[in-house]
């Protein structure tokens, strides 16, 4: 756990009190389906065709989002995580360029700024290990800001046929989800717990310290996993579609991606695997509403993919495999033909209760 005083910062300092805006970006956009081989805005990142070079495409994405967590370097090392995932989501697992963007609140002393910036970096440059990620991170400034914004911006430039765009989903398919839900509940609880209010109370009615820990180390380890295992497999496995579970929930990004299909389909969710404990403190403080209709707000959340029943089988098994059995996908849903694509969540969804 992260102790503000071993690195020179007051006992009681917390970054999450610097994120009053909370939540990320998100780009939604009504305008038509977009072509073979182009994303404009709508979906995760920007896929678009090079002019002089037809064979390939430049596939980029800006994505930032605010501090839901009070350990500086864990929290650089959620938004890189975040960031990649909108490339990843579109089967590309090389990443030529990661520039970081961050500001530093306004509020901060000279000294806790030059404590707490350094760490950011630190957690998202580290992070890049091991994620595609080609040369080093560029940060080109530091922004000062009301409130403190971490996130990058992530460009590769590959081959048209190593690019799987969101819009080929056929009936039939089963829809995968590479992480659990619950990461805003999650996190929140620690916060709550460190602040002793009326929430945390409630939820000592049922759980103890040692269960909201568990809870928000859970949490910590989804949000910081890489999407690009989840990647790599999207292409051995031939999936159809995919998008990041982010900032509009299950349903909502569930709901974007429906929209983006070549058919109309109807995306019928029928499972949803949540975070251990985040129902039942959702039930404590009375916030459950979202979270089990499908809708809470998740950060770093997993991919969304279309795939095959036997293909999406055989991703599941491998992908526990080959994370070591540290992560775990989930069978949360099937495409079905309609008159007009949306989405839907099952009358007898089933809850799954998700350790890592």
């Amino acid at each position: 756990m992260f102790q503000p005083e071993e690195h020179g910062l007051e006992a009681d300092f917390r970054l999450t009190m610097f994120s009053t805006l909370r939540g990320g970006t998100e780009i939604v956009s009504n305008t038509a389906k977009n072509n073979d081989d182009y994303i404009g805005s709508g979906m995760d990142c920007a896929v678009i065709p090079l002019s002089r070079h037809k064979e390939y495409s430049l596939v980029q994405t800006v994505d930032f989002f605010y501090p839901l967590v009070d350990d500086p370097e864990t929290m650089g090392r959620i938004a890189l995580a975040n960031v990649l995932s909108d490339v990843f989501a579109v089967g590309v697992t090389d990443i030529d360029k990661v520039e970081m963007l961050i500001s530093s609140p306004s509020n901060l002393t000279d000294k806790q700024r030059d404590i707490v910036v350094p760490l950011i970096m630190k957690g998202f440059q580290r992070a890049t290990e091991d994620s595609g990620c080609y040369g080093n991170v560029t940060i080109n400034n530091v922004i000062v800001n009301p409130w403190c914004i971490i996130g990058g911006i992530a460009t590769a430039v590959c081959r048209k046929q190593d690019i799987i765009l969101p819009s080929n989903g056929r009936a039939g398919d089963v829809l995968v989800l590479t992480k659990p839900l619950g990461t805003q509940l999650a996190t929140s609880s620690y916060i709550w717990q460190k602040e002793k209010n009326e929430k945390y109370q409630s939820i000592l009615s049922a759980l103890s310290d040692v269960d909201i820990e568990e809870t928000f180390q859970i949490a910590i380890k989804s949000m910081t996993y890489l999407n690009r295992n989840a990647a790599l497999l999207m292409r051995k496995y031939e999936a159809h579609a995919a998008t990041d579970v982010t900032g509009f929930g299950l349903l909502g990004h569930a709901k974007n991606l429906a929209e983006f299909q070549k058919q109309q389909l109807l995306f019928k969710i029928h499972t949803l695997p949540i975070i251990k404990n985040v129902l039942k403190i959702g039930q404590l403080v009375g916030q459950n509403t979202k979270l089990t209709a499908g809708r809470a707000v998740e950060t770093s959340g997993g991919l969304l993919i279309c795939l095959l029943p036997e293909a999406a089988e055989q991703f599941c098994q491998e992908f526990e495999k080959v994370t070591n059995g540290a992560q775990k996908a989930f069978i949360v849903g099937e495409l079905e033909e309609t008159d007009k694509s949306g989405v839907i969540l099952s009358d007898n969804v089933e809850y799954i209760e998700v350790t890592l």
